[in-house]
């Protein structure tokens, strides 16, 4: 028998909760040219479905990119082995589906689902070099613009659908009520400044850009990461914080448009000013990112231009654990299912390391490579605990699968200018919405959910 037509013993599994799509777990033998599309016929003909189903192949954790025959061959494996195959719904291309135009460059995005219960729609969040943020309906309208922050915006999030939170260059994190009108939730209009958008309290205490929220849901509270090398550990509700006076000289550094907009704020007696509950220190540069452990709201981390990734006990303001690296880390985000944390770095790369694990025995575990320039911006996939969403200054967004070895797609800018030229600063994903991101070419991009 030629080396072409060489077979080997192979059986299929899944994890799929469809039982529709489960096949026999007896093994059978097939040509070892097969590739994936090749076992997908096999798949499609065993489970008898009218409409072939394109499948993905994991061999002991890794994805199968290559036909078995050089799967065996990297592994030094002969055809005598027996390979256990499992498989899942192949993932789609994230192909283009809008664009909505900004004033200027967008340096953070964030997204609201749908919630029938709340009678509100899908929702996107920006924050905008201007010191302006937005929020977005999915026609592209634009719904609130929030002036307030004294400086360029460097994050946003939603507290809920009616509260959201920004931090920027002045220093300053704000709490907003942006509540919907009754008669815009029933017909469905959407219409500028259709949202009455009100500051409700100013957080304040760091002493340069606020550069990082996070939020906790479950028990209200935020991180904060910062240019003065801390973290900040606050909470939703202002009334849990002590007050706080206005810093010294806090509006010098700005420009006389935005020192009118924040004067006029602090002159507000409605606008509660709180300080933090905490703080966190420990680095020695910039906090470029924070999150919340998911499984344990007692568990911070942080990345820093330091080089180093800390873990925070967030009941004592510790910091219990510090991860360094070689190059400044600029991103941060967590795939707890599998128990990783993932970070962007300066040097183009993106880190997995899994905090469980001794510190003095690994302190990165694999390093993702593809991108081409910095890689400022991480989020998570809604829909498969392997994978997350990278924002990058090279002007692309790629989504990894942590087992493969490299991305499965890279988005590329749909904007008219020269794409070769963009930067992409923020991203996020959402099973409803997709994966949204923006940049310096004033666009916020919406891609399929893969």
């Amino acid at each position: 028998m030629s080396e072409s037509q060489e077979q080997i013993k192979i059986r299929f599994i899944t994890r799929d909760e469809d039982k529709t799509i489960h096949v026999s777990e007896n093994p059978l033998y097939v040509p070892v040219s097969l590739k994936r599309y090749g076992l997908s016929e096999i798949v499609n003909h065993l489970i008898g479905h009218d409409s072939p189903i394109p499948f993905d192949f994991l061999i002991n954790g890794t994805l199968l990119k290559t036909s078995l025959e050089e799967y065996l061959k990297s592994r030094e494996l002969s055809t005598e082995a027996f390979l256990t195959l499992e498989y899942s719904r192949a993932v789609l291309p994230p192909d283009f589906l809008a664009s909505f135009n900004n004033e200027d460059w967008i340096s953070s995005v964030d997204t609201l689902s749908s919630d029938p219960k709340l009678a509100t729609q899908s929702k996107i969040l920006s924050g905008s070099y201007d010191g302006i943020v937005r929020i977005w309906d999915m026609s592209g309208n634009n719904e609130a613009q929030l002036a307030g922050h004294g400086g360029p915006i460097k994050d946003v999030k939603f507290i809920s659908s009616s509260k959201l939170m920004s931090a920027g260059n002045d220093r300053q994190i704000r709490m907003w009520d942006a509540t919907i009108p009754q008669e815009f939730q029933e017909n469905g209009e959407a219409q500028q400044e259709s949202i009455s958008a009100t500051t409700i309290a100013i957080l304040e205490g760091h002493k340069a850009p606020v550069l990082s929220l996070a939020l906790d849901s479950p028990t209200n509270r935020i991180l904060s990461g910062s240019a003065d090398h801390s973290l900040a550990f606050w909470s939703t509700n202002p009334d849990d914080m002590n007050a706080s006076a206005p810093l010294i000289n806090e509006f010098a550094h700005v420009s006389s448009s935005a020192r009118k907009r924040a004067k006029l704020a602090i002159e507000d007696s409605s606008i509660k000013r709180r300080a933090p509950l905490s703080f966190l220190e420990g680095h020695s540069s910039p906090v470029e990112g924070v999150i919340f452990d998911k499984k344990d709201s007692t568990v911070g981390y942080s990345a820093s231009q330091d080089h180093t990734v800390k873990t925070w006990d967030l009941v004592t303001a510790r910091c219990v654990d510090t991860r360094a690296t070689s190059y400044s880390l600029l991103s941060i985000t967590q795939l707890d299912k599998v128990g990783l944390i993932a970070c962007g770095s300066s040097a183009r790369h993106i880190n997995l390391h899994d905090p469980r694990v001794d510190s003095n025995k690994s302190v990165v575990q694999s390093q993702l490579i593809g991108h081409t320039n910095f890689v400022v911006s991480l989020a998570p996939s809604p829909n498969n605990e392997y994978m997350f969403v990278s924002g990058s200054h090279d002007g692309t967004s790629k989504v990894w699968d942590i087992r493969a070895n490299k991305s499965v797609f890279t988005i590329t800018r749909e904007s008219e200018e020269k794409k070769n030229n963009n930067k992409v600063f923020g991203v996020a994903w959402n099973r409803e919405i997709g994966i949204v991101s923006g940049g310096d070419d004033k666009k916020i991009q919406i891609n399929r959910s893969v």
